[in-house]
């Protein structure tokens, strides 16, 4: 509030003495003493006199010839007093009463202090998609704003609750209760979410001794509330307080109810994320390509890139299935699904899973894709698929194949001297034609020779210096010339090596390489002289 212009002793007394003054006013010598007040400061001021001087309040008598507003308290009352000069060396105080304004203004700040509480206590919360972290940042956040000590309770597991404990320290631990959380009032509605009881109607000295946090002394007040969750509850939150004294308010349940909704809300995402991960994690484990190895004296590799770095599964797979009672060689599978993706890989497993129960068939690969094909057309999928299979079988120091290719890319064959084959093995995709056509390879590997299979991912990479060139077949074969007499392993990093040297940073499909290597070894003669012997893996 401005001060009033200097004005005449007769108009400041006039003015002092009006009845219609809006606020008491008192003129005040330089020396203290009490010019003249108006009815309205004498009913304010009822130990003010005119000629006397002026001793309550204090901090009104102590401004005494001070030209800037003074504040302070009468009685139950907030004041402020404004100057304006009077007659002689006198001032006139103008008394302004300021109990409601600073109430509200101190109801407002404690206001934005709870909203600048609760969208921290959000941002928090919300930082961390992990459970644990969570119920560690409610419990520490409760303790921090709302109570002496916190306990996050989450429901009930195998009849024992989880319990993450914020002491009055700040220190934060983890214990498991076998009690019953019927013994605390209303902990058992609140894991339920139910709606809370008030503080005021529990007996903190019921509390539990597992309850109190260890050298916290007498529960003066306790307060219990749940954490609403999406659709379940996320557990309950319980607040304890040292002293009597410092029993919760309304306000103070209202802000931890609050809090409590944002802690339920972000724990239940946490929780869900974690359950999805889990899943998540199930499924992933039977979409990933297997960990190949030597199978049968035969060597094996594989080699698997998704079309984007993020994902972990796509349309490409290959499988090794190891000989059983209905069929004595080793089957090898690799294939491609139209699509990339989760959804690719979804079809993806089911083929691999077709192709499992289909396997004591593999003895005619054409009736193996002709069953594969009429799975795949009577589904709901409207994606097609190619493969290749291949029957495995050791013969003495040799690998001898059957090579089965529907609508894939043919194997290719490095042989010792250096050169590299194109399998004549070519087929119909899978899943589009009523009837199929495939055309079955034989194939033999010496030791140190090696059949690649891979899907058009190698072939269809586009790179090289403008990045926009395909790596086509003729790159492949000569980075395939240069495997040659490698293991199965090193082929199939030297292949993926190339390729990504090709697509340097470039969009690709998803690429699946797998190399089948007859493995070096040396002969062992028979022991009675007479019989072939055989030769070491």
């Amino acid at each position: 509030m401005t001060s009033s212009p200097a004005r005449s002793h007769t108009a400041a007394a006039g003015t002092v003495s009006a009845a219609t003054a809006p606020c008491p006013v008192v003129v005040i010598a330089a020396d203290g003493h009490v010019v003249e007040l108006n009815a309205a400061a004498a009913g304010l001021l009822p130990a003010a006199r005119s000629g006397r001087r002026l001793l309550s309040p204090d901090w009104l008598a102590a401004a005494s010839g001070d030209t800037r507003a003074v504040s302070g308290p009468v009685g139950d009352r907030f004041f402020s007093a404004h100057p304006s000069a009077a007659a002689g060396d006198s001032t006139a105080w103008w008394l302004v009463d300021e109990t409601e304004c600073r109430s509200l203004l101190s109801e407002l700040e404690a206001e934005r202090a709870r909203t600048r509480f609760l969208n921290d206590a959000s941002t928090a919360l919300l930082s961390s998609l992990n459970l644990d972290r969570c119920t560690e940042v409610t419990a520490r956040l409760a303790t921090q704003h709302l109570a002496d000590a916190a306990l996050v309770i989450s429901p009930a597991a195998n009849g024992r609750l989880p319990v993450v404990l914020c002491d009055h320290r700040g220190e934060v631990s983890r214990r498991t209760v076998t009690g019953s959380p019927g013994t605390v009032p209303g902990l058992t509605e609140a894991l339920r979410g139910f709606p809370p009881v008030p503080a005021q109607w529990i007996d903190p000295s019921t509390a539990p001794g597992w309850l109190v946090p260890t050298g916290f002394g007498e529960v003066g007040s306790l307060a219990v509330t749940p954490l609403p969750g999406h659709g379940v509850s996320a557990g309950a939150l319980v607040l304890l307080r040292r002293g009597r004294e410092a029993a919760f308010t309304d306000g103070d349940e209202i802000l931890a109810r609050l809090f409590a909704a944002r802690a339920g809300a972000a724990m239940s995402a946490a929780r869900l994320y974690a359950e999805q991960n889990r899943i998540s994690e199930t499924l992933m484990r039977e979409l990933l390509p297997p960990t190949l190895r030597q199978l049968e004296g035969v060597d094996f590799a594989g080699g698997y890139r998704p079309s984007k770095d993020t994902e972990r599964v796509g349309g490409d797979f290959y499988d090794v299935h190891p000989p059983g009672e209905d069929f004595p060689e080793t089957l090898a599978v690799l294939g491609d699904v139209a699509g990339k993706g989760l959804e690719a890989a979804v079809l993806t497993g089911k083929i691999r899973n077709t192709l499992q129960a289909l396997l004591p068939l593999a003895g005619d690969h054409t009736r193996m894709l002709r069953l594969l094909n009429n799975a795949m057309r009577t589904s709901h999928h409207t994606r097609f698929a190619t493969l290749v299979l291949a029957s495995v079988r050791r013969e003495e120091s040799d690998v001898v194949l059957r090579l089965t290719a529907a609508g894939h890319p043919p194997p290719l064959v490095l042989r010792g001297d250096g050169s590299v084959e194109e399998v004549d093995s070519r087929g119909s995709l899978i899943g589009v034609l009523p009837t199929i056509a495939a055309h079955t390879a034989h194939v033999r590997l010496a030791p140190g020779e090696t059949c690649l299979l891979f899907t058009d991912g190698v072939t269809e990479a586009r790179g090289g210096p403008l990045g926009d060139t395909l790596f086509g077949e003729q790159r492949l074969m000569r980075a395939a010339a240069e495997c040659v007499g490698m293991p199965a392993e090193a082929v199939v990093e030297r292949i993926q090596m190339v390729t990504a040297q090709w697509l340097g940073d470039g969009r690709h499909d998803d690429i699946a390489v797998m190399a089948i290597t007859a493995p070096r070894g040396s002969h062992l003669s028979a022991v009675d002289g007479t019989t072939r012997g055989r030769f070491t893996a």
